[in-house]
């Protein structure tokens, strides 16, 4: 059976981390619009609000679990005005986030409604991952302008 402390922990770390990524896709969302960058701003927003999605599965299946969920407090995340910068620095998170979820993903291997979760979750951060890896091929490709006219 999976040890349910570290589950709780892990469920409370995504819960704390993905608050902060969903905020910081929210901002960005609305940054891109303000640079009229509608389909850019529009996909973060639906971004964020996935998120959210995953938090409230989180938090429930901690209290589940019998845990404690907590509103911790998040290191302040950088905000970007650049759309190749942010690009950049979002696949980063998801390649540093999807290694440490591996970890959660087989710690949950023996409780079937948390590993369903969390494996909703990282094929979903996954997808996200490979989104970033393609936008990038293709501004290296098509040329940044280029790309920005598609995301008007």
């Amino acid at each position: 059976m999976a040890d349910e402390k570290k589950l709780i922990e892990g469920l409370q770390a995504i819960v704390t981390g993905l608050s902060q990524q969903a905020d910081g896709h929210a901002i960005q969302s609305k940054i891109f619009e303000a640079q009229g960058f509608s389909k850019l701003g529009e996909k973060y927003a639906e971004h964020a609000e996935e998120e959210r999605g995953y938090i409230d599965k989180c938090i429930d299946r901690i209290l589940d679990l019998g845990g404690e969920v907590k509103n911790e407090a998040k290191p302040e995340a950088p905000v970007y005005t650049d759309v190749t910068q942010w690009i950049k620095y979002d696949l980063e998170v998801s390649k540093q986030g999807l290694a440490w979820l591996k970890t959660i993903v087989e710690l949950a291997r023996d409780d079937y409604t948390t590993f369903d979760i969390l494996k909703e979750y990282y094929q979903d951060e996954e997808e996200d991952m490979y989104w970033g890896e393609q936008q990038l091929e293709l501004i290296e490709k098509i040329g940044l302008q280029n790309w920005l006219n598609q995301q008007l």
